[in-house]
């Protein structure tokens, strides 16, 4: 981890850095899940959490294997698939398919149970599952999803995230949005952080970028707080990135 403090003539004022080789590894045969936030066995108390972005994990669950039924409670649990499907069932009865393109979303609250199983015998799924901290406690439990249109990513950052129901995307209790982009190479553009206090979270996808004056390569992942706008530039063709902007206070 690379900590940048107050670069005079630069972009970037406070970030921290977590290159895709520092984060945390867990190889349980069936799964493999790298860790950006401590989880599980993986424990560094310098990644414990981004502002209300708990977990961050880059999951590969093999063919025919799954996460058996287990409980949650009081956060909203985001998973955005990249490749296969996944089949979820939960103790609000719901079952469901997450393919790529797909968002889901569950405000665990007051408490559910869910499985989540690659149900193919000839595809690996992998897929980000996401864990933000919710501003109220104990609300009902529910469950959402949504299919987008991923040509609507195409060189603009499209809004996967929210906290009203009404917008584009899946919607949380919290004042967090994300977006995905996927940008031809020396394509430029800039966010705008939609709330003071706010920071964001950039996560490489795929292929490379320039944040303000930091470059980053697949699966790095880049914190930024203390600004309004970042810029961004792709510097690979089809190269692809998940921005999460989340409250910096607990």
């Amino acid at each position: 981890m690379e900590n940048t403090d107050k670069i005079k003539d630069g972009v970037i004022t406070h970030s921290v850095l977590h290159k895709a080789n520092t984060r945390g590894h867990a190889n349980h045969g069936w799964l493999e899940s790298y860790h950006t936030f401590s989880f599980a066995n993986y424990h560094n108390p310098e990644r414990t959490n981004f502002g209300v972005l708990r977990v961050l994990n880059d999951d590969r669950v093999s063919q025919g294997m799954g996460f058996g039924k287990h409980p949650h409670d009081n956060m909203e649990i985001i998973s955005i698939p990249l490749e296969g499907d996944l089949e979820h069932q939960d103790s609000m009865g719901n079952t469901t398919v997450i393919k790529e393109g797909d968002i889901q979303v569950m405000s665990a609250g007051t408490g559910i149970f869910h499985s989540e199983y690659n149900k193919n015998k000839d595809q690996l799924v992998k897929f980000l599952q996401i864990w933000i901290y919710p501003n109220q406690k104990n609300v009902t439990p529910r469950y959402d999803q949504v299919t987008l249109d991923l040509k609507d990513r195409h060189n603009k950052l499209q809004q996967i995230l929210s906290p009203n129901a009404e917008d584009e995307g899946v919607w949380v209790h919290q004042d967090a949005w994300f977006h995905i982009g996927k940008f031809d190479k020396d394509f430029f553009t800039s966010y705008q952080l939609k709330k003071p206090g706010n920071g964001i979270y950039a996560f490489v996808l795929k292929g490379d970028f320039t944040i303000g004056n930091i470059a980053l390569n697949e699966r790095d992942g880049l914190g930024i707080w203390d600004t309004d706008t970042i810029s961004i530039a792709a510097n690979s063709a089809d190269a692809e990135i998940l921005l999460m902007e989340v409250p910096m206070k607990l």
